[in-house]
């Protein structure tokens, strides 16, 4: 006796998988609107990621968030003074070592850092390695532009060698003190450590309901799609939905910060940002602050040594 599956038999049915050359079939591009809402998303799970990755134990972690903050704050003025390229790879080097220390993947840390150093960075420096910004020995001559030859001098490729490492290593340290501090614990350090209320509490405040915002976008686009029965690939409704959506969001933002302000004052909130634990100095807080300390004073005696 043969059984009846209730399934129907167009979803049993096997289906050759689209070709990217488009000989099968073609894939359908998403909008600019559905990729602004995939961006938003993104953001919200490195967001997440990143709180995660702040509760790990790992040797950043254990450090006071306040020394954390100063240290950090030495070693990028240590790092804004260095003018030789081999101790600025060194820096680089210990962050990545403090990284991996820290419990985090040299990979998603790598790329953290370096995503956005040769898309703005590159674009900055490239100009000054050309002969007719920075003079000197043309080490790849480009050819000639309104009859003067135009290169690359070796003087201008070092000095935008040095920039970009020093971004680099300034951004790899504010990454570590991101990623391995909770943001609550870093505001309380920055209010510790007298930075105006006004900031931290902006700040604060701003970061928090960021998400909240881009959670609502996200809803209302995933509820249009719900209610749209054909495809809607035209620009100009998704130019309507975005301006629409846009004073939506406009009032429902407004009266989120009003409800939030009335309910935290409710509860006594006086602008102090507060973290849950209590600080408190241990030794081996002193004792990692000992240690950049004496780490920025001997990168800049090195520097100073070996010169440019």
């Amino acid at each position: 006796m043969t059984s009846v599956s209730a399934t129907p038999r167009w979803l049993l049915e096997a289906e050759a998988g689209l070709c990217p050359c488009g000989c099968i079939g073609k894939r359908r591009r998403s909008n600019f609107v559905e990729k602004t809402i995939g961006g938003a998303a993104a953001v919200m799970r490195q967001a997440m990621f990143a709180e995660d990755v702040a509760s790990r134990p790992g040797m950043l972690q254990r450090i006071d968030s306040r020394v954390k903050v100063v240290t950090v704050l030495a070693l990028l003025l240590t790092t804004a003074l260095v003018r030789n390229l081999a101790v600025l790879m060194t820096v680089y080097a210990a962050t990545l070592v403090l990284a991996r220390a820290s419990g985090l993947s040299l990979s998603f840390f790598v790329k953290r850092v370096w995503l956005f150093i040769p898309i703005f960075t590159g674009v900055i420096v490239l100009p000054a390695t050309l002969n007719v910004i920075t003079p000197g020995h043309v080490v790849v001559p480009l050819g000639s532009w309104f009859g003067h030859e135009v290169g690359l001098t070796a003087q201008g490729l070092m000095s935008a060698a040095l920039i970009v490492s020093r971004v680099a290593a300034s951004i790899s340290l504010v990454v570590l003190l991101t990623l391995t501090t909770p943001w609550t614990k870093l505001l309380a350090a920055l209010r510790a450590l007298f930075v105006p209320r006004v900031f931290v509490l902006v700040l604060g405040m701003a970061y928090r309901y960021l998400f909240h915002l881009l959670g609502s976008v996200s809803d209302m686009y995933t509820a249009r799609r719900a209610r749209t029965v054909t495809r809607d690939d035209d620009v100009t409704s998704g130019r309507v939905f975005v301006a629409a959506s846009a004073g939506a969001l406009f009032g429902k933002s407004h009266a989120l910060a009003e409800e939030v302000h009335m309910a935290m004052v409710a509860r006594g909130y006086n602008g102090e940002a507060r973290a849950v634990t209590a600080f408190r100095l241990r030794t081996n807080d002193a004792l990692f602050a000992v240690g950049c300390l004496a780490a920025a004073c001997a990168v800049l005696g090195v520097d100073r040594v070996i010169g440019h």
